[in-house]
């Protein structure tokens, strides 16, 4: 009898077990398929390298999705063509620009979307922008900012 005690006590603590590491999976796998939205506001090359090496190197490389980068207000700079930034500090070792960051992030699967009425304030058309970006319509941002799967962070 004692033995058969042990026997269903063992058994209940597998069952528990198993239960925890299935919900830990289901969690894990949830986590992975959200996406983020960055919200990117600023022309600041030292916010704007962390920023995009934030959702580049740590989200997207991880396998989230989708990762997109909104250029808005004076972050619409950060992809002009004309305006190179200079190699900012963190990324020096590297010799990347942002444009050449934003390049490498879209090459990976990232999007980075303009603000068409921001673009619009500040003379620049997508003509203006390094290859690669979109001009951001209503329905482009509205299906990232209101997904249910898609988390927005602002920079």
């Amino acid at each position: 009898m004692k033995t058969l005690k042990s026997f269903f006590a063992m058994a209940l603590t597998v069952l528990a077990l198993m239960g925890s590491v299935t919900q830990v999976q289901a969690q894990d796998d949830a986590i992975a398929s959200r996406g983020l939205f960055v919200n990117l506001t600023t022309d600041d090359t030292w916010s704007a390298a962390k920023a995009i090496s934030f959702a580049h190197e740590k989200v997207l490389k991880n396998g989230h999705s989708p990762v997109a980068i909104w250029l808005n207000v004076r972050g619409v700079y950060l992809a002009e063509v004309d305006r190179p930034s200079h190699v900012h500090g963190l990324m020096r070792e590297r010799d990347m620009s942002i444009q050449d960051m934003l390049t490498a992030f879209m090459a990976d699967g990232g999007q980075v979307i303009m603000c068409s009425a921001c673009s619009a304030a500040a003379g620049l058309t997508l003509e203006d922008y390094i290859d690669g970006v979109e001009m951001g319509t209503w329905p482009v941002v509205e299906g990232l900012l209101f997904n249910p799967n898609v988390t927005t962070l602002s920079w």
